[in-house]
Formats: C-alpha cells, sequence, structure tokens
C-alpha cells in the first residue's frame, strides 16, 4: 500500500470540507503498527486548531487539515483550509528525513489548502497567526481600515 491509499484518508478529507458536516479537522500519522510509510486517520474532530494542536505528539510527525472559518464583516463570512505539517521535537530521524518528499505524495490527496503551516514546535501552530495569515491569503479584505496589515 502507498503512503495514501488508505480509503478513509479520502473520505475524512471530503467530511472536512463538506460544510454541512460537523468535522471541522483530521489528523493523518504514520501506521506504527505496521512500521509502513503508510498514513492513517488518526482522528477526526468538530473543534478548532486549538483542539487539533492538543492532538499532536512529540515523537510522531502527522499532518492535520482544518476548515476554518473566517470573516472580514459580517457580511463576508468565507472557509479557508489549512494543511499543517508536524514534525515533533522527537521524531525518530530517518522518519524526518522522509517526510519532505511524502509530503509531496500527501498533496496529491489532499490538495485544496489555502495556506500550509510547517511545525516542529506546538508554538508554530498559533491561531491567531493562523487567521491572520489566511486573511491575508483570502483576497479582497473589506475592513482594511481595522486590520493590522
Amino acid at each position: 500500500m502507498g503512503l495514501c491509499d488508505n480509503p478513509e484518508i479520502q473520505q475524512a478529507y471530503d467530511d472536512v470540507r463538506d460544510d454541512k458536516s460537523e468535522t471541522t479537522w483530521m489528523l493523518l500519522e504514520y501506521d506504527e503498527a505496521t512500521k509502513a510509510d503508510e498514513l492513517r486517520v488518526a482522528t477526526k474532530g468538530t473543534g478548532d486548531i486549538e483542539e487539533l494542536k492538543g492532538k499532536l505528539r512529540d515523537d510522531a510527525p502527522a499532518f492535520g487539515y482544518i476548515r476554518v472559518p473566517i470573516a472580514n464583516d459580517e457580511l463576508s463570512q468565507r472557509t479557508k483550509f489549512v494543511l499543517i505539517s508536524w514534525c515533533g521535537p522527537s521524531t525518530k530521524v530517518m522518519r524526518r528525513a522522509k517526510l519532505g518528499v511524502q509530503k509531496g505524495e500527501l498533496k496529491k490527496v489532499i490538495n485544496s489548502f489555502s495556506i500550509e503551516i510547517p511545525a516542529s514546535d506546538a508554538a508554530d501552530i498559533d491561531a491567531k497567526d493562523i487567521l491572520l495569515q489566511l486573511k491575508k491569503a483570502g483576497g479582497a479584505n473589506y475592513d482594511r481600515q481595522t486590520s493590522n496589515y
């Protein structure tokens, strides 16, 4: 089996992208049971960035995908998606070395996101900073007079 061949990955991805679904994020981890280079859906959730961040482990690289609602004003409601590439500080050297190549393979399946956050420390995943990056990447900004960027 390849890195992203598990059909649960596509199902979870579609679930997060579906505005009618309560699922707002998913976390993919390597299948430690097989020791192979295969990802599996470790967990899904209905919360925010902080909830997803709480599921990351220092010794396990992972990929998070989250739906984030943003609004510049009460009339401009949009949904954006974020890919988080997590490589915790205790990740094994060989696993760490393969992540760059494998991330390219993952992006063939998880191919729709506004921004990517590479993270190796929990502080790299800051909800406020991510929202600001999403607003900057979002195009039109109708509250420019009140924004700080």
